[in-house]
């Protein structure tokens, strides 16, 4: 069993503010991704619950037991940095037995846990290489296999591919979700990159500036964002914000004003929204949908052929909306369009940026990825 829990987690230098008040908790066999812009303390975060910085108050809590004043090496935790931090001189063997050898443990049982993490990551016919002979992927695997000799109750990755060129990273987070399907251990791993989080976490938490945006499973976060940071952060490409305006609402709905003075009526508790409220509509590119006889029109600025998909750059005014469409739409530069959206998959919020509680809840919205292979597993007897 490994479970973590911050609780009312600060971090100031000096006057700076890093970490304000952090609640969050962290269950046995979760992969839980840390996520955000730059800056808004998550490495930092990581480094206190490894130990490497102390918290200003609040508490840190592994399987019911405080550990603030406990020290990196005694947490039973093992951190995967973002650089591979190999030996030169040694072995991939070597490299990842070097602790266990400072812990003066036997050759024999040494080498066998070795062998064992070895196997577990495809690294055997590697283990006499020396780093300068693997690539950055095999070099990013001898890291991750040191930290799996230690057996330790929680596994940390900051950021570990943020230095691997695009195709690598995509084979790396296949080779990390199938790793921690193999261990069943408690995994936290932090990133800037949304995709990441999305596809390798059974659990999202979005910071901003220090503080916890939204924590729920991918799905949720996609589709049920509970602010216009998440909304706008979660998701690639990123979503349309269209300012509306307020007609009435009702027990449906909202029924907003339109640019160009069409009007729709979205699937939202608009029930405390006051008479003059002013309101932002988000839609994502995916779900934009050229239409000849849609509500919105503009003018395409841009086009992005990728194969199967089709990014078109779109001018409405002052605004520029982004759609995803089929990658053989026929449309080019400069051409009018018109294009519309199924309302249950649009977001409504407030001027604050709070979003507006939905009325259709996705069925999708709480699936995790460890949710997936269960239905799988189910499927298959």
């Amino acid at each position: 069993m490994a479970t973590l829990q911050l609780k009312q987690i600060t971090k100031s230098f000096d006057d700076t503010h890093v970490i304000k008040g952090i609640d969050l908790e962290v269950n046995d066999k979760e992969f839980v991704v840390f996520v955000g812009p730059s800056g808004c303390g998550k490495s930092t975060l990581m480094r206190m619950i490894a130990g490497l910085e102390s918290a200003t108050s609040g508490d840190i809590v592994i399987d019911g037991q405080r550990i603030n004043d406990v020290g990196p090496a005694d947490r039973g935790l093992a951190m995967v940095f973002q650089s591979y931090a190999l030996y030169p001189h040694m072995t991939v063997e070597d490299n990842m037995g070097f602790s266990m050898r400072l812990a003066k443990v036997p050759k024999e049982q040494r080498r066998q846990k070795v062998l064992e993490a070895a196997q577990i990551l495809q690294l055997e016919p590697l283990l006499d290489r020396k780093p300068k002979a693997l690539s950055g992927g095999q070099r990013q695997r001898v890291a991750i296999g040191r930290a799996i000799v230690r057996n330790p109750s929680i596994f940390l990755f900051d950021e570990p591919l943020s230095n691997l060129d695009a195709a690598l990273r995509v084979q790396m987070r296949i080779e990390l979700a199938r790793l921690h399907e193999e261990l069943d251990a408690t995994m936290i791993y932090v990133t800037h990159d949304q995709i990441e989080a999305m596809t390798m976490a059974d659990k999202i938490v979005v910071l901003h500036d220090g503080e916890v945006e939204q924590v729920g499973s991918p799905m949720e976060l996609y589709h049920h964002p509970c602010n216009r940071f998440v909304a706008g952060f979660i998701g690639s490409p990123k979503m349309n914000f269209l300012e509306v305006g307020l007609e009435r609402t009702h027990a449906e709905g909202v029924e907003i004003r339109l640019p160009g003075g069409g009007t729709c009526s979205v699937p939202a508790d608009g029930s405390e929204l006051a008479v003059d409220s002013a309101l932002e509509l988000g839609v994502r590119p995916e779900h934009l949908l050229l239409d000849d006889q849609g509500p919105l029109e503009g003018e395409i600025q841009v086009l992005e052929r990728l194969g199967g998909q089709t990014s078109l750059y779109v001018q409405m005014g002052e605004l520029m909306v982004t759609i995803m469409a089929d990658g053989d739409v026929a449309h080019r530069v400069h051409d009018k369009v018109r294009f519309g959206f199924e309302p249950e998959r649009a977001h409504l919020f407030d001027a604050s940026g709070l979003a507006l509680p939905s009325l259709h809840q996705h069925p999708l919205a709480r699936l995790t990825r460890r949710d997936n292979r269960v239905a799988s597993d189910a499927d298959s007897l």
